[in-house]
């Protein structure tokens, strides 16, 4: 059999609690507010190593991601512009078609929420 743990004693006898929901019993404790729980530091911090984390396997995923892209749609492809044709690496003929896409997308975004601004 085990002991009970100290750091629990005070408290409701919940075999499973710890202590973590209590700080720690350092001389650096910083003040909290009286809505503040006792661990938010700690969750904020975890938050933010996640989303971190996250982020830069997202980053890693993307790089990877575009240097296949580039790799594998290499070949000189011809392309029809309005007064004249030339020969672009496929990539670069799909890199401008999505630029061009996203620039219409955003302004009749822009559009219309210059319409509801001015409806209301």
């Amino acid at each position: 059999m085990t002991a009970p743990d100290p750091r629990t004693s005070g408290g409701p006898s919940d075999p499973l609690s710890v202590g973590l929901d209590r700080p720690a019993a350092t001389g650096s404790q910083e003040p909290t507010g009286p809505a503040a729980p006792a661990d938010a530091g700690r969750s904020r911090h975890t938050g933010r190593t996640i989303g971190r984390s996250l982020a830069l396997g997202l980053l890693i995923f993307v790089t990877v991601v575009l240097v296949l892209f580039v790799v594998f749609n290499g070949e000189t492809v011809p392309i029809s512009l309005v007064f004249t044709d030339v020969e672009a690496p496929l990539v670069v003929a799909l890199l401008i078609a999505a630029v061009l896409g996203a620039l219409v997308g955003w302004l009749l975004n822009l559009v219309l929420r210059t319409r509801r601004r001015h409806r209301s």
